[in-house]
């Protein structure tokens, strides 16, 4: 498959748009799932389980898929491929989903997300595997170096602060509390911030326009949802 730069270009202002508005829209009200379910009449629920499975699946999947069909990639590419955002997203789709203890999701974010996540897949891995183009120099370089302990500390940081917001709940209990320990100590979301960390390396690794999208888009929508959050904590301390 050839680069499809048009349709690289595309997605890219498609993430730095939505992201935009996702930023504006929720900043004031928080979208309707977790803590702030809200639900409509008839609305349906989907098991926390389920959703974070299925919807992070397409960008796991996604990228494999293409580098499984391609008749061409870049060695160094599929190697960033694999071993940054693949990884992030096994983690989330096989090891995060199955033991977390979050409350149902509306089917029509998991919808949402299942969405984002392919087309956001396919972005990343066809940009890698048919677009990017790395000399065998880049392996020393101090971006490639840089962006990968960027990357593996902010998943580090991730995964201890979903570890601790996990065993705040007993199982089967649905309460939200304040976490404690780890970088909660000192942020209200040290797991928003390990995500930001893990994509903001992953854009210096791969150095690519694409990935700086992606990595605004989690800002944006990190961003508010810690916000919110911090709101939250506030109102339960006052």
């Amino acid at each position: 498959m050839l680069c499809q730069d048009i349709l690289i270009w595309f997605f890219c202002v498609v993430l730095i748009i939505t992201g935009s508005i996702n930023f504006i829209r929720f900043w004031k009200t928080p979208a309707t799932y977790g803590r702030y379910t809200a639900l409509s009449p008839g609305e349906k629920l989907v098991p926390a389980k389920v959703a974070w499975f299925f919807q992070e699946l397409p960008s796991f999947v996604v990228p494999l898929l293409l580098l499984m069909t391609s008749d061409r990639h870049s060695t160094l590419g599929m190697y960033l491929l694999l071993g940054t955002f693949c990884l992030h997203y096994f983690q989330r789709t096989f090891i995060y989903s199955l033991r977390t203890r979050g409350q149902p999701f509306p089917i029509n974010i998991m919808a949402t997300a299942f969405a984002f996540c392919t087309l956001n897949g396919f972005l990343q891995g066809h940009y890698l595997l048919h677009c990017a183009t790395y000399e065998a120099t880049w392996l020393s370089d101090g971006r490639l170096v840089t962006g990968l302990m960027l990357f593996f500390l902010g998943m580090a940081i991730n995964i201890h602060s979903d570890c601790i917001l996990r065993n705040l709940r007993k199982p089967g209990g649905t309460k939200y509390k304040i976490p404690r320990g780890g970088l909660f100590e000192y942020v209200s979301a040290a797991n928003f911030l390990g995500e930001i960390m893990e994509w903001f390396g992953y854009t210096i690794a791969t150095w690519s326009f694409p990935a700086l999208c992606f990595a605004f888009f989690s800002c944006c929508f990190i961003g508010r949802k810690t916000h919110h959050h911090l709101s939250w904590a506030i109102n339960i301390k006052g």
